[in-house]
């Protein structure tokens, strides 16, 4: 649930121009978190949030610039504790995560920019994803396995 509401974090800050801890909490609960103050500070400063000068002349929350390979280790940090399997059928790779854990191992994937992928379905435990070339699939399948043991 942590990497799920903190994806949501980033996807908030990046939406609105969020300027208080109170404010990304009702955002928070506008999208189903119950959240407390305490939780939303944690998750700020485990995301590494800081502020910055928006084009208004506030103050917002934002991702740190030249964070992108903290991102990256993140990323692969939230696929290897969520993910259980990953196996491969034809052009198609179906991973199978912790229970309410898939869309955070996704929007990982997503993120991290695998080669070959088309595309990604998240559920709430189960991933699809299509690959350009069934060869590709288990060389793919693979390397996500490999992630998994890390």
């Amino acid at each position: 649930m942590r990497y799920t509401r903190q994806n949501k974090i980033i996807d908030l800050i990046a939406e609105h121009e969020v300027d208080t801890q109170e404010r990304l909490a009702e955002l928070l609960e506008k999208a189903g978190y119950e959240v407390t103050q305490a939780t939303v500070s944690r998750d700020i400063k485990e995301l590494r949030l800081v502020k910055s000068l928006a084009s208004s002349g506030n103050y917002k929350y934002s991702l740190p610039e030249g964070g992108g390979e903290r991102h990256t280790d993140r990323y692969l940090k939230i696929f290897g504790d969520t993910v259980r399997s990953a196996k491969h059928s034809g052009n198609m790779i179906v991973i199978k995560t912790l229970t309410g854990c898939a869309n955070a191992a996704c929007e990982a994937i997503d993120s991290l920019d695998f080669p070959h992928i088309l595309g990604t379905i998240a559920g709430d435990s189960t991933i699809f994803i299509i690959v350009d070339d069934a060869e590709q699939a288990p060389l793919l399948s693979a390397r996500f396995a490999e992630l998994i043991l890390k």
